[in-house]
């Protein structure tokens, strides 16, 4: 693979952010992917942006950043699609002033599926998503979707995001387990469109249930997975692991240097 990659670990809730940027650098890791909710909002991190600005440079990392969850940017109803489009724009701002790469951002809606097609919630999604990547833009931090298993919008749809969007893909590999893919077949899709994935989260799963294992502790196959982006493919992989266990975090990125 690439020596252009880069690896990183998501941060966990309850996690002490101090402790992330040390235990990051001790495992020789890249970044660091800030999860941008609960005591990590947007408020706490303007608050905090020196300070962890200040971690980022002595520990030599990079940031990322996932953008807050539940928030409906495909809701048919424009005062909540507004308002998550306008609090996701302040998170992408806080986002830049703390030097952050990437943003991953959930598109998705909680619309009631007997009352809106299909069709008109992923419109109104990628209308979204559009106009969230340029916000991105203009604050120079690129916008990464994340796909999930939605009745809306999964992994997919993401064909469609391509298309119509400029947005940069987030692939998480237990959510295309969840969404009916298997190693080969998400071998395949990156195959295809590798030039528009930016930024994985790399997390195992034993079943088509989101997990969360440590890498390597499932059954998912990461060598035939990641197999299409040899050569010259310059992205981000984030072992997104649910758990406050450092020594699953250590082994998960030995597991995934030994791949590599």
């Amino acid at each position: 693979m690439s020596t252009n990659v880069r690896r990183g670990i998501v941060t966990q809730l309850d996690m002490e952010l101090s402790e992330c940027f040390e235990h990051a650098a001790s495992m020789d890791l890249d970044f660091i992917e800030i999860m941008m909710d609960g005591e990590l909002n947007r408020h706490t991190l303007d608050e905090q942006q020196d300070q962890i600005r200040t971690w980022a440079d002595d520990q030599d990392l990079a940031i990322m950043v996932h953008l807050p969850f539940k928030l409906d940017i495909g809701s048919p109803l424009e005062h909540v699609r507004d308002g998550a489009i306008k609090e996701i724009e302040a998170n992408i701002e806080t986002a830049a002033t703390l030097g952050a790469e990437k943003a991953v951002l959930h598109a998705s809606s909680n619309a009631w599926s007997a009352a809106w097609s299909v069709e008109e919630i992923q419109d109104l999604i990628l209308k979204s998503v559009q106009t969230l990547h340029e916000t991105g833009q203009e604050h120079g931090v690129e916008i990464c979707v994340e796909n999930i298993p939605s009745t809306f919008f999964d992994i997919h749809d993401f064909p469609l995001l391509f298309q119509e969007t400029d947005a940069s893909m987030t692939l998480d590999t237990g959510h295309a387990r969840v969404s009916g893919m298997e190693s080969t077949e998400m071998s395949a899709f990156i195959e295809e469109y590798r030039d528009r994935i930016s930024h994985f989260h790399l997390n195992d799963t034993r079943q088509p249930q989101d997990e969360h294992l440590p890498f390597g502790a499932g059954n998912l196959n990461f060598a035939e997975i990641l197999a299409p982006l040899q050569d010259d493919w310059d992205g981000t992989l984030s072992l997104e692991v649910f758990t406050w266990d450092w020594e699953y975090l250590a082994m998960s990125v030995d597991r995934l240097d030994q791949l590599l």
